[in-house]
Formats: structure tokens, C-alpha cells, sequence
């Protein structure tokens, strides 16, 4: 062992040792614990190290190689442990808020090295662009995917908003590679939109889970009230290709439709990580029903509201089953403004169920289809009303405006069923839902 070689494990060694004492106490508590020291593993790390500032084909600055220690130490665990530095904190800082730059998609490592897209983010580049949740991105321009970290793509893809990048996709279904040609922008996320479907069914959609996400919800759904004649007779909430987002808002959407019970609770191996959270007595809905749209691109806080409505039996699921991300990352913020990511527990629903790698699996499972109007041939319908001679409805002439409104009405459904199959379907099953409760 040379003299660099020994210097820089005596200062190793040093360095974690003292770690280990201003956390933990003293070495031979930790000892106790069965925490020991891997002193044969920091001797090879020290010896590669001493290796690369002796013999890599460059000069490499020691800061750069502790910096790619520290991110492989965090990547090796799981998809979404990682390291941030000062650039990447910051930018994670502004994400939560809603509004940051890039393309507009929710991005994770799969395990063959590509990009994975975990969903689109609506009204965005990317989504404009037709990208979809499950597609892997395997070259960003003329750049291949494979090797590179997560940081290093989702760094790629962000820039000056007006700049174009081509990703080459490859897609489930698809016989070869596409590629699509996204121009970069400001993506200001709007975390809640809504919209009346017919009076007295609401619909509102959450795109992200952002820290404001609770208080724009209560105020969509109090407009829904106003436009509706102070109440509704159902809701659909869509969180499809909702990639998750801030957990205590994910807590409080769920709180603004239960009375009582378990929203959500996580276990891990720090005290500090189990934790539990409880609904209050408030139902911003008074107990109309409720129809969840979810798919393979809810994830994470959007599974956690499936979760809860689901084991309380407060709403159907509907959909597809959604992506699996059970786990909780924790953000540690280091002296230097950079920080570490990783995972410290798990999410658990109101019965105990695990998220993790499972998802949540709807009530009723729906295939992404689309449909369309079946072929007539030109051949109308005869109804009573096209026979010579027939009798007149009792109710006069009013029965042609309602006939026209029908028709009217008929035609909107049937653009609602090419347009978006799953929520016609969510909206039918809400009628049905009224009925019987009507009974």
C-alpha cells in the first residue's frame, strides 16, 4: 500500500468514524447495535480512488469522484434514492410550487437503463406532443439513453424554453422506434381543473399533487356547487397520469371526501418514519358518490387517495391499475445547499394493503380503448313517431323542444364516448349510483 493509498484511508476512516460519533454516540455503541465498521470495503474504496487520481487517462478533481461515489452509493439502492446537488435541489424545490422548465413529463429509470416515462403532465410540450405514460425514451437528440444517470437526462431535456429536442421512443405496440419533436417551454402546472359534465355531475381532475393542491380543490368544488344550484349529485375524479407529488396534500384531498378513519400510514426502520394520518369529521360532498378514474400512470400521492377511497368504500375505482410506487423518499438538506433523496418507509392503505411494485387494482378494470360510431348504411331508425296516422303525445307541442334537446344531448354523449371512454363510463355508473340512491 503506497503512502497516498494510506493517507487517504486514515482519512476515511476518519471521516466516518467521526460521523459516526456525532450521530450515534460512540463506535462501541454502534458496535453493540451490530452497525460495524466495513473496514475492508473503505480499504478498497480507498484504493480505487487512489487508483483513478493516479492512472485515469485524465486528471480527475476529487470532489467529482466523491460526488460519483455518492450518487452510485443512492442509485444503486432503488429508482428513486438519488443525490442532489446544489442546481438539482434547487430545482426540485420549484417543482413542488408548480412552475419550473422543460418539457412537461414525469420521468424515472427503468431497469434496463432507459428513461421511463411515468406520465405526461397535462397541457404541456410533451403532452401536446403525444408522448404517453410507459413509453421509454432510449435518445435524447442524437445522444443515447443507456449509461447515462437520471440527472444527467432530466438535465438534457430541460432548456431554454422556444429550443427543440427529439426523443426517440420506444412504445408497447409499436413496431419501431418513434420519434418526436418537442419544443421546451415554462411549465406552469395547474394541480386542479374542473368542469360540470351534465347538471348535478362534476368533474375535476388533479394533475400533480403540489402544496397548494387542497385549497384548489375546495374551491373547485365549490364552484361546481354554484354552477350545479348548491349540489351535486356525483363527482369524477381523475387522477389519471398523475405522477404523485406532496404527500400532506395527497392526506388532505383524501380528508375532503372521508369523516373518519385512516387516510394513509407508512413503516420504516427510523421512528421517525412511521407514520399515521387520520380524516377528520368533514365530507365536502355531503356524501354524494364518487367515481376515481386511475391508470398505469397514477403513482405515489395519486395512489394513496385511490387507496384510502377505496378501503373506506367512499368511491368505485375505475380505470387500470395503477403504476406501484409504494415508497416514501425523504429529503436530508446538507450543509453545502446540496442534498440526499432516498427512501425511508413504505405507504400502506386504510387496510393494510402495500403500494409497492402492486398498485392499487380498480373496482371496475376498463382498457384504454376509443370508441367509434358504428357504420348506419344510411338506414334511419323507424320510431313510432315516423308511422302515418300516429297518435299525438298528450303533452302537446312541448314534446318537440324536448325532442330537440335530446337529440342535443345524445350528440354530446356520443362525442364524450369517442373522445374519452373511461370518463362516459365513470359518468354512467355516477347516474346509476344516483338512482339508487334516489330509491
Amino acid at each position: 500500500m503506497n503512502q497516498m493509498t494510506r493517507n487517504f484511508l486514515v482519512l476515511t476512516i476518519g471521516l466516518v468514524l467521526g460521523f459516526t460519533l456525532s450521530v450515534g454516540g460512540n463506535v462501541l455503541a454502534e458496535r453493540a447495535s451490530g452497525s460495524v465498521l466495513p473496514i475492508d470495503e473503505l480499504r478498497t474504496f480507498s484504493e480505487i480512488f487512489a487508483k483513478l487520481k493516479a492512472d485515469y487517462v485524465e486528471e480527475v478533481d476529487d470532489k467529482e469522484l466523491i460526488e460519483n461515489a455518492i450518487r452510485g452509493m443512492l442509485s444503486g439502492l432503488d429508482p428513486h434514492s438519488q443525490y442532489l446537488n446544489q442546481e438539482e435541489f434547487a430545482e426540485l424545490q420549484v417543482g413542488t410550487t408548480g412552475e419550473f422548465g422543460g418539457l412537461g413529463i414525469e420521468v424515472g429509470m427503468s431497469e434496463d437503463g432507459f428513461v421511463k416515462v411515468v406520465s405526461p403532465i397535462d397541457d404541456t410540450p410533451a403532452d401536446r406532443a403525444g408522448v404517453k405514460a410507459g413509453d421509454l425514451v432510449v435518445r435524447l437528440d442524437d445522444t443515447p439513453v443507456k449509461g447515462m444517470t437520471l440527472n444527467e437526462a432530466v438535465k438534457i431535456m430541460r432548456g431554454k424554453p422556444g429550443t427543440d429536442i427529439v426523443l426517440t421512443i420506444v412504445r408497447e405496440g409499436e413496431a419501431k422506434p418513434l420519434k418526436i419533436t418537442i419544443t421546451r417551454d415554462v411549465i406552469k402546472v395547474k394541480s386542479v381543473k374542473h368542469r360540470t359534465l351534465e347538471p348535478g355531475f362534476g368533474y375535476l381532475r388533479i394533475t400533480s399533487f403540489q402544496t397548494r393542491t387542497a385549497d384548489d380543490l375546495a374551491r373547485a368544488i365549490s364552484e361546481l356547487r354554484e354552477a350545479n344550484d348548491g349540489k351535486l349529485s356525483g363527482l369524477v375524479l381523475d387522477l389519471r397520469n398523475n405522477p404523485g407529488g406532496v404527500l400532506s396534500a395527497a392526506v388532505s384531498v383524501s380528508d375532503a371526501f372521508l369523516e373518519k378513519g385512516i387516510i394513509v400510514y407508512t413503516e420504516g426502520r427510523a421512528r421517525d418514519s412511521e407514520l399515521r394520518f387520520n380524516a377528520t369529521p368533514r365530507d365536502l360532498l355531503d356524501g354524494a358518490p364518487i367515481v376515481v378514474l386511475i391508470n398505469g400512470g397514477s403513482a405515489s400521492a395519486s395512489e394513496i387517495v385511490a387507496g384510502a377511497l377505496q378501503d373506506h368504500k367512499r368511491a368505485i375505482i375505475m380505470g387500470e391499475t395503477s403504476f406501484g410506487k409504494g415508497s416514501v423518499q425523504t429529503i436530508f438538506p446538507m450543509s453545502n445547499n446540496t442534498a440526499v433523496k432516498f427512501t425511508t418507509a413504505r405507504y400502506y392503505t386504510p387496510s393494510g394493503r402495500s403500494i409497492q411494485a402492486e398498485g392499487i387494482v380498480p373496482d371496475i378494470q376498463l382498457e384504454p380503448l376509443r370508441l367509434t360510431e358504428a357504420e348506419s348504411n344510411g338506414v334511419k331508425a323507424v320510431k313510432e313517431r315516423d308511422l302515418t296516422g300516429h297518435l299525438e303525445n298528450a303533452n302537446g307541442e312541448g314534446d318537440k323542444g324536448k325532442e330537440g334537446d335530446d337529440k342535443a344531448k345524445e350528440e354530446d354523449e356520443k362525442a364524450a364516448l369517442a373522445k374519452d371512454y373511461p370518463l362516459y363510463q365513470a359518468l354512467t355508473l355516477l347516474k346509476g349510483l344516483r338512482i339508487l340512491q334516489s330509491r
